[in-house]
């Protein structure tokens, strides 16, 4: 983003009001996909709702860094609206079945735990930070709900199978990464 998109943009919105958009769109999205599941085109400007929702999540830290404006709420809010976001539309995909229940009960598990995990290090004053696997976790996650959203082919892009194959391969990164941070946890504690 250019520094004159950015200068504009940030006389009017902060970073924590696009993580509160992006929190605030998951009942819609929710709602659209459950009620119009069936509708190419409804589920086509679904599609491109959600894809402004995940920006969201890169905007606020382009944001935040520009301004010089990071704060604990903005800290606590990120993450955890990635994972309404997420979690909400998993859920919904499993509900009208475009997505294994098995592989999100999976990702919803390790997500649980690793919350856990976090507020067991916060009791003792210790921080797990994301890492670049989480990261990867979270952009794959959001790729494969993406594509399982869409589900009908596109453009001759047989959207739901390759959807099943990010979700299996998101499902393989967010287990790993839970690993890496119980590891991380358990051999700091030691």
């Amino acid at each position: 983003m250019s520094s004159k998109l950015l200068s504009f943009f940030s006389r009017w919105v902060t970073p924590n009001q696009l993580t509160l958009l992006r929190i605030f769109i998951v009942p819609i999205l929710y709602g659209l996909i459950y009620v119009y599941r069936e509708d190419h085109w409804i589920l086509f400007a679904t599609w491109v709702l959600y894809v402004l929702a995940c920006l969201t999540d890169y905007w606020d830290g382009v944001l935040a860094r520009y301004q010089n404006n990071t704060s604990r709420l903005g800290k606590l809010l990120d993450p955890v609206a990635d994972k309404i976001l997420l979690a909400s539309l998993m859920i919904a995909l499993v509900e009208v079945d475009r997505a294994p229940g098995a592989l999100v009960t999976l990702i919803l598990m390790r997500e649980l735990a690793i919350t856990g995990l976090r507020s067991v290090a916060a009791a003792e004053g210790r921080v797990i930070s994301a890492n670049s696997g989480g990261k990867l976790k979270t952009f794959s996650q959001m790729f494969a709900v993406g594509f399982l959203m869409i589900h009908y082919p596109t453009m001759w892009l047989p959207c739901h199978e390759i959807g099943i194959v990010l979700l299996w391969f998101s499902t393989g990164v967010t287990l790993w990464t839970g690993w890496q941070y119980f590891r991380e946890f358990y051999f700091e504690s030691n």
